[in-house]
């Protein structure tokens, strides 16, 4: 390998890398940007929506056991109230209002019992052998002696099941008496057991010493640790649901847990679900993410090896060709040069040829005198001549052509009669229009000045517009009418009207019509390109363009071409 290959190759091979490079830091860069604040914002608004959830969901529960509570406090106060307490001291009363309250509410209310000041139990209603029962080291007597309501914590008690009641106390001179009601457990552990959410969440209640009041999720030991740590908690919260996150002493496992008071801080009713259940979905758009990522990245770097060789192929050819390229630019100069030689040469010659076919005219016309009339060679002579006018005005077209080559006119943009395309046009789709059953009427002003524009691009403004209304009358038939004319509004410029009878198009589509790619059509009919185009086209020429319709009477274009008033 010679010295000039070896400079070449450490010079690609250079250029190679720095192009990967640059590739991968330019693919992966807005890439990890818009990944990262897209999780960012997700996870924080998934975040904030679960704890919202969990909020309501455990207000809603807290309401709806407050209610159940009270519910049944009023039940009982209403029967004291409505009856008298001295005489539900009577057994069979008090066995009829059991079976009213259960009559009414179904298995909630147990039993029903009147106890003295002394703790003695006078009457009882119920499925138990509890008469003359005395409560009076009993705690919840203790407690509801002193109080005009009370409900009670759960507790197993005599009958050896958990329950609690609730109790009203009334004064019948002298003495004081107690009506307690106990409350079936199993449906009040139904209002919590159905706060379920997820795998792993669940709802518990637990009294002041930390006591469960429902049937437990966890084992008892267990919640003790952690318990005087959630107290602590919401001692001083302002919020009627405290929403913490908290590392569980046993597993290890980080919990969330939402807390609310109830039976006025009495108890506390307890939420909990594990983190990683409760943010699964977070955790599952973080993994398909990093999977996205993955293989986007992969391809990524294969698509910057790949595109860089051959990138860098593409450079090697044209440095290549460009060698080539800098002769064939010596000899394109040379023959430019020769152009003009050429082009002046043929000015040059054009003159004296013009005097060549001028003379062969005034011999000719010599010859018609009399005194070579009578010549031998006439007729030689006259062929001759017309010989020489012939290749004369050959060799002045001749020049003519190549002057007209080595001037390089640019006939694009060109002064046009309006009037003139739109026939071309009108005549161009006469055929389809027929086809189609459509009749396309004409009114063109006469003697429009002519306006600066490009033919082609004018002409596939007139095609659009008309191919349209065709396909918007369909096969039903009907008509278009083309007008030209000068604006009254617009003193220097000229409108175009193109209308149909269609069936309209409807307003909620008239300000979308010309952005690219809208269309109406079906599928695979109509790219929505053709409204777009004429609007940048009549837009370039400095004209404007609008549309009017109605739906189920037709549709109107109009456009403004301007012109110079000199023309």
């Amino acid at each position: 390998m010679s010295e000039a290959e070896q400079t070449d190759s450490a010079y690609y091979g250079h250029l190679r890398r720095n192009m990967i490079i640059t590739m991968i830091t330019v693919s992966f860069t807005p890439m990890i940007l818009v990944i990262a604040i897209l999780l960012f914002q997700f996870s924080n608004s998934y975040h904030e929506k679960t704890y919202a959830h969990l909020e309501e969901l455990v207000q809603k529960h807290k309401q709806n056991i407050d209610t159940f509570l009270n519910e049944k406090l009023s039940n009982i106060q209403y029967l004291v109230e409505s009856t008298g307490i001295e005489k539900l001291t009577d057994k069979t009363l008090l066995q009829e209002k059991l079976v009213q309250l259960q009559e009414e509410y179904g298995d909630v209310f147990v039993d029903l019992g009147v106890v003295d000041e002394s703790g003695k139990q006078l009457a009882y209603a119920g499925p138990y052998e509890l008469n003359n029962v005395q409560y009076l080291e009993a705690d919840w007597f203790k407690r509801a002696i002193n109080r005009d309501f009370f409900i009670s914590d759960v507790f197993m008690g005599l009958r050896g099941s958990p329950h609690f009641i609730i109790t009203v106390r009334r004064q019948y001179a002298p003495s004081v008496y107690i009506l307690r009601a106990t409350i079936d457990f199993r449906s009040f552990n139904t209002l919590v057991e159905n706060l379920r959410v997820g795998e792993t969440g669940h709802a518990f209640i637990v009294n002041r010493e930390g006591r469960f009041q429902t049937r437990p999720a966890v084992e008892k030991a267990r919640w003790q640790e952690s318990y005087d740590y959630f107290v602590d908690q919401v001692k001083d919260s302002k919020q009627s649901v405290e929403i913490i996150e908290h590392v569980d002493d046993d597993s290890g496992k980080e919990s969330l847990y939402a807390i609310a008071e109830l039976k006025d801080g009495d108890w506390l009713l307890i939420f909990k679900q594990e983190i990683a259940d409760a943010f699964e979905d977070v955790s599952r758009v973080f993994r398909i993410s990093g999977i996205i990522f993955l293989l986007g990245g992969s391809g990524i770097i294969m698509m910057a090896f790949v595109m860089t060789k051959r990138t860098v192929r593409r450079i090697m050819r044209a440095d290549k060709e460009k060698e080539k390229l800098n002769q064939q630019m010596i000899e394109a100069g040379k023959l430019a040069s020769v152009g003009e030689l050429a082009a002046g040469i043929a000015h040059e010659i054009n003159n004296p040829v013009a005097i060549m076919v001028e003379e062969a005219g005034w011999i000719e016309d010599l010859l018609e005198e009399e005194e070579f009339a009578e010549s031998e060679n006439l007729s030689e002579f006259q062929r001759a001549l017309r010989q020489i006018g012939t290749q004369g005005r050959r060799c002045k077209e001749i020049t003519h052509k190549l002057l007209s080559f080595a001037r390089k006119t640019d006939t694009t943009v060109k002064d046009v009669q309006l009037n003139d395309l739109i026939r071309e046009i009108v005549d161009l789709s006469a055929q389809m229009a027929r086809y189609n059953k459509v009749t396309i009427t004409t009114e063109f002003q006469p003697k429009l000045p002519y306006v600066t524009l490009s033919p082609a691009e004018m002409q596939q403004v007139m095609l659009n517009l008309i191919n349209n209304a065709i396909d918007a009358i369909g096969n039903s038939g009907g008509t278009i009418h083309i007008a030209t004319k000068l604006s009254r509004l617009e003193k220097d410029h000229i409108v175009i009207t193109v209308e149909d009878d269609g069936p309209g198009i409807p307003e909620s589509n008239l300000s979308r019509i010309f952005d690219p790619f809208f269309t109406t059509k079906p599928v695979g009919k109509g790219t929505g390109l053709g409204l777009s185009i004429c609007y940048g086209i009549v837009q370039k020429i400095g004209g404007n363009i609008d549309v009017h319709s109605t739906v189920g009477e037709g549709t109107r274009f109009r456009i403004w071409i301007p012109f110079q008033k000199g023309d």
